[in-house]
Order: C-alpha cells, then sequence, then structure tokens
C-alpha cells in the first residue's frame, strides 16, 4: 500500500511539472519542476539530488533515451531510486561512467584515424598517450567494481 501511496504521490508531481500538458516531460520541464514545485523538491532532498544533478536525473529517468519522460518512466525510476538511497549515489556514478566509457570509445576510434594517417608525428604520439591513460581508468573503474554492472541500468 505505501509503494502505491508513493507511486500516485508521483503521478501528481508529474503531472504538475508537466507544464505544456502533453503528457511527457521535457529536461525544460524537469528543471521548471525542480525549482517550482515543493513536492518535487523534497523528493530530490530526500534523494540527494541538487540543481547540478538535474541532467544526469533526466537521462537516467529517460531510459529509453528519447529525450522525454513518459509518466512511467518517470514513476518507477523516481520510485525506485527513493527507495534505494544507498543505490541512488551508485546509478549517478555508474550512469556517468557508461557515459565516460561511450565517449572514450568514440575518441579511440578518431585517435586511431589520425595516428594511422600520422604516425610518426608528436601529436599522434601524445593522442596515443592520452588513449591509453583513459584505458587505464576505465581498467581501475572495472577492477575495483565500480564499474561493474553498468549497463544494467
Amino acid at each position: 500500500e505505501e509503494e502505491r501511496d508513493q507511486k500516485a504521490v508521483l503521478g501528481r508531481i508529474f503531472n504538475r511539472i508537466d507544464a505544456d500538458g502533453g503528457g511527457t516531460l521535457s529536461f525544460d520541464e524537469l528543471v521548471q519542476g525542480a525549482y517550482k514545485e515543493p513536492e518535487f523538491q523534497r523528493w530530490l532532498r530526500v534523494m540527494d539530488i541538487d540543481s547540478r544533478d538535474l541532467e544526469q536525473l533526466f537521462a537516467i529517468v529517460d531510459e529509453d533515451g528519447n529525450g522525454e519522460i513518459e509518466p512511467g518512466e518517470f514513476i518507477e525510476a523516481m520510485y525506485r531510486m527513493r527507495t534505494a538511497d544507498s543505490r541512488t549515489a551508485m546509478k549517478f556514478v555508474k550512469h556517468i561512467v557508461s557515459r565516460i566509457d561511450k565517449q572514450q570509445k568514440d575518441l579511440n576510434g578518431k585517435f586511431e584515424k589520425i595516428v594511422d594517417v600520422e604516425p610518426d608525428t608528436a601529436v599522434s604520439n601524445e593522442i596515443q598517450e592520452l588513449n591509453d591513460k583513459l584505458d587505464e581508468v576505465l581498467d581501475v573503474l572495472r577492477d575495483t567494481g565500480s564499474y561493474s554492472g553498468i549497463h544494467e541500468l
């Protein structure tokens, strides 16, 4: 019953911050809701989420990645994050590391193209060193377990 009540509250919050009444939340609506909707502010405070975290929150809650949050996504994700307090920070970390990993892979591909075109230049050597350092950081994250389960988000 508590779960049902909390999800009903989240449904009301969603409807109040859906400024245009379109049935989905844009990033701007989420941000405005965080500033204007007291009940949403309380939820965010409980989860230790502040204005600097809203972009990450949006990306995590927008599970299908379509740039808008549907009511079901909002209600389920916010409920899970609030009831799993100790895991909320880990979700943020995993999401950030996942983004870093993707960006690193994209850069790696670009670096390889540059190194292939200019294999003996100082720039390509610096690029290769940077790429190796990024690989080392991700290896450390994987080895410490901070990275495990990252694709389960």
